[in-house]
């Protein structure tokens, strides 16, 4: 195509524009949309000019350029947060909500001064901060009314070794934290006594229940009451201490030594202690369950070496705590 056929084609287009837009409109048609197409049709017009130009002048073709298209930013979600803790546990945040835990403490044991406080010296050791931690030593009633106020505890810790009774409406009170996804710590020797009571639905819920009773004489064999790790990789056992198993026992007290238990059919329970490292089902003193918000000893700390026994509760202190966090968010 030369120079004139290219001028004559928009002569052309340009006429055919004009007369459009002189044409008067029909009652049935949009003023509007008419001017919309003659703009478009001019449009096209004027890109076919122009495309026919470079044709002529070296027979390249140029693509017409598509229009921009609008890509919106993302949408910023916040992190959201439950309990002041972020809904997404990472081991630093929980780490965090470990440090500033709530934590609930019934040690009997604090009320006899030849004892060591286990327990009490354990949590005062982990250096906790932001949170409320609550020791009501052996005092029943200031650990009913903890366990009933408004704080939302995060962890409970029953360590029921001197010959005192923790029972009846307590255990009800720790079925009631569990149950509202708290974490729970459990040191019994007297099961044989109570299991049939308050604590029932709290043994049903873990998946453990009552074996058998455990006696020990004034003339005993101490390998007969070592305690066998029947998980070593569990946590228990390994974070943030590697413990070795309690093999010799130092007693305070004889005739009862503690109990036996057995996995039940219900819940999730894990045997991680033992009196046999083949037997993995029942003859268990120590038990994780509630996807680890639960941990229940059935033998006494203080008949063991404080020195293996302080860091087993640390560990279970960090794990339980652990898995309450990583349960709430």
């Amino acid at each position: 195509m030369n120079r004139k056929s290219i001028l004559r084609l928009a002569l052309m287009a340009l006429v055919v524009a004009a007369l459009a837009c002189n044409m008067p409109s029909s009652p049935g048609n949009d003023p509007s949309m008419m001017e919309t197409q003659m703009a478009v049709g001019m449009q096209q017009t004027s890109l076919a000019i122009q495309q026919a130009t470079l044709t002529a002048a070296g027979g390249l073709v140029v693509q017409p350029t598509p229009a921009a298209t609008f890509t919106p930013y993302p949408t910023y979600t916040p992190e959201t947060a439950q309990g002041g803790n972020i809904a997404n546990p990472t081991p630093q945040n929980v780490e965090g909500s470990i440090e500033g835990a709530n934590i609930l403490i019934y040690e009997d044991a604090a009320g006899d001064p030849s004892l060591l406080p286990i327990v009490s010296n354990t949590v005062n050791a982990m250096s906790f901060s932001g949170g409320r931690v609550i020791d009501t030593g052996d005092a029943m009633g200031r650990f009913r009314e903890y366990a009933n106020s408004a704080t939302d505890w995060d962890l409970i810790i029953v360590a029921a070794e001197v010959r005192s009774s923790f029972s009846g409406e307590l255990f009800e009170l720790l079925y009631d934290h569990i149950d509202n996804g708290g974490a729970v710590i459990i040191e019994v020797w007297y099961l044989d006594e109570v299991a049939r009571g308050k604590i029932a639905p709290i043994l049903s819920d873990c998946g453990v229940s009552f074996f058998r009773d455990w006696e020990r004489e004034t003339s005993y064999d101490p390998y007969k009451y070592s305690i066998y790790w029947l998980d070593t990789s569990h946590p228990l056992l390994s974070t943030p201490n590697t413990v070795r198993a309690p093999s010799y026992p130092y007693p305070v007290w004889f005739g009862d030594a503690g109990d036996l238990l057995k996995l039940a059919p219900s819940g999730d329970a894990v045997l991680v202690g033992g009196l046999y490292q083949n037997r993995k089902s029942d003859y268990g003193v120590l038990a994780s369950c509630m996807e680890g918000r639960m941990v229940i000893q059935t033998f006494s700390s203080h008949d063991y070496d404080s020195e293996l026994i302080q860091p087993l509760w640390e560990n279970y202190i960090t794990y339980t705590l652990t898995k309450h966090f990583e349960h709430i968010q």
